[in-house]
């Protein structure tokens, strides 16, 4: 046998080597690949799933008791009547608004899962940040004053006297509003800022007075001619009466609702 013939032996030998690795290693694979498909048919039949950290899908389908509830600014007020508690940091980076739908699922070890079912319309408006005397911080804006989580405080850095970008719902008059971006640091100075929140307060003040003045009767409007007193003065059956009762009630209710709102923008975040 010549040399050739041996060199051709060798090469052959390799080539048959090199077919049987390939061949083994599609065995192997072929192999793991039956058996991750028998496992995985095992623990379908078994009711069980597959151990790791769930998928986003997962929790959609995850099993426990399920609410559904309006967010109120800072909790969910539940269709049953209870009000559940939603982390600041989720509604804040959310950018939820007051009268969005939300589905909570209360899983078997505790935890609660929060997902936007029905969001409500909403409207972009610009403010200005403030601080009232306790510190809490609150927004300007269309000669109101709304509340705003402190997360948002603590994640968009604020400062009184800056300007942003707020999201309000459109149809409900809302307490709170949702931070969408810082549009200006620094835009006022915080004594600018303090003035703007005291003219916003005055101007709620003003708007809450005008129906007084709409509901005074003739009589108590100066300058009135006495002829006008006389041809107007009541009648046996007038009910000048009942309107001075009603706005003896009104008077009352906003007495009422201004202690409300003291309260309510005293208490921190």
């Amino acid at each position: 046998m010549t040399t050739g013939d041996h060199s051709d032996d060798y090469s052959q030998g390799i080539a048959d080597s090199a077919g049987k690795v390939q061949a083994l290693r599609d065995m192997i694979l072929n192999a793991e690949r039956t058996i991750q498909g028998a496992k995985a048919m095992l623990l379908q039949l078994e009711g069980k799933k597959k151990t790791g950290r769930p998928r986003k899908n997962d929790y959609d389908d995850a099993q426990g008791t399920v609410v559904q509830g309006t967010f109120d600014g800072q909790f969910m007020q539940g269709a049953d009547g209870k009000q559940y508690p939603i982390p600041a940091n989720y509604a804040s980076k959310s950018k939820l608004v007051e009268g969005d739908m939300l589905k909570l699922t209360i899983t078997p070890d505790g935890s609660f899962i929060y997902k936007q079912i029905g969001p409500v319309e909403r409207k972009h408006v610009i403010g200005i940040v403030t601080q009232d005397e306790h510190g809490n911080f609150l927004i300007a804006a269309e000669n109101r004053m709304y509340r705003i989580l402190f997360a948002s405080v603590t994640y968009f850095k604020l400062e009184p006297g800056d300007e942003v970008a707020i999201l309000l719902p459109r149809d409900l008059q809302a307490n709170f509003a949702a931070i969408e971006h810082v549009l200006q640091k620094g835009a006022l100075v915080a004594e600018e800022a303090l003035a703007i929140a005291k003219a916003t307060a005055s101007a709620g003040e003003a708007r809450m007075g005008d129906w007084k003045t709409d509901l005074k009767p003739a009589s108590e409007t100066p300058h009135t001619p006495a002829s006008s007193l006389i041809a107007d003065a009541p009648g046996p059956e007038s009910d000048s009466g009942v309107l001075e009762e009603w706005i003896r009630d009104m008077e009352a209710l906003e007495k009422e609702i201004e202690e409300q709102q003291k309260a309510g923008v005293g208490k921190s975040e």
